[in-house]
């Protein structure tokens, strides 16, 4: 019996975990390149009551255990993003940049450390480079001049600038983009931004276009790739099997409560 009301409250926790995701999902459909999250579970390491009840009748006993296991409950094995391409949506700004494929922009934190990231509304920081809305620049950097007049950027990562009194483009550099060979391996660090892991593997500096990279596109925005629809069924779901498992603690309770009742 005791079992059982642990065994329902892994089940609880498990589904406070997964209410919580669902609703971090939902509180981003309208998130421009958020992608929406999953939570993976796994069965707790199983007990055997055969064992159990011949350890306590002593190594002597002569019991014959039959094969039987029990479960202990449920566990969450993980928390994963899932990289799914969201509606391309149309901006005509040319600060909006996004990439049309697997690949993913690096830039460079405050720390100096790289992080990654699909895209979305780029900025000129203090520095006068391209950046994040957030202001963290593009690796390699690209430097905007101040009396830029249009930018453009091609789809093989070409940037080039139309500046005061010039008719023809200057170049200002090129951009590349990073493959992972798992991208659910990604550490998410909010603000669309993503670290690696040892589960997503080091970064493969790729060129745009080539080797599932994706094309880069100006003028665009990746929609939130929440679907409102399957995560409200989901959320359903969840909150169907949290109350499933406070009827197994409750059982479990009152058994519990009956047991006591026959000592008096």
């Amino acid at each position: 019996m005791y079992d059982a009301l642990y065994i329902g409250a892994t089940g609880m926790q498990a589904q406070q975990l997964n209410v919580e995701t669902i609703a971090s999902n939902l509180a981003n459909v309208n998130t421009a390149g958020y992608k929406r999250s999953r939570v993976s579970f796994s069965d707790l390491v199983a007990l055997d009551p055969a064992r159990r009840t011949a350890a306590l009748a002593g190594p002597d006993a002569g019991l014959l255990a039959p094969v039987m296991r029990m479960g202990a409950g449920v566990g969450v094995a993980g928390i994963t993003k899932l990289f799914e391409p969201g509606d391309i949506k149309k901006t005509d700004l040319p600060m909006d940049i996004i990439v049309q494929g697997e690949g993913f922009f690096e830039v460079q934190t405050p720390d100096g450390t790289p992080a990654y990231t699909r895209g979305g509304t780029w900025t000129v920081n203090r520095d006068g480079n391209l950046a994040t809305s957030a202001g963290l620049a593009l690796k390699p950097a690209i430097a905007v001049p101040d009396d830029v007049q249009a930018l453009v950027v091609q789809p093989d990562g070409r940037v080039q600038a139309r500046v005061a009194g010039q008719q023809s483009l200057a170049d200002l550099g090129k951009i590349d983009l990073v493959r992972f060979a798992n991208p659910q391996g990604l550490a998410a660090q909010g603000d669309n931004l993503y670290r690696s892991s040892a589960a997503s593997g080091e970064a493969l500096l790729v060129r745009p276009g080539e080797e599932g990279a994706g094309h880069i596109a100006q003028g665009y925005l990746e929609a939130s790739n929440v679907k409102m629809v399957d995560e409200m069924v989901n959320l359903m779901l969840a909150q169907r099997t949290y109350e499933a498992n406070t009827k197994i603690v409750q059982a479990a309770d009152d058994m519990m409560g009956m047991v006591n009742g026959l000592r008096r």
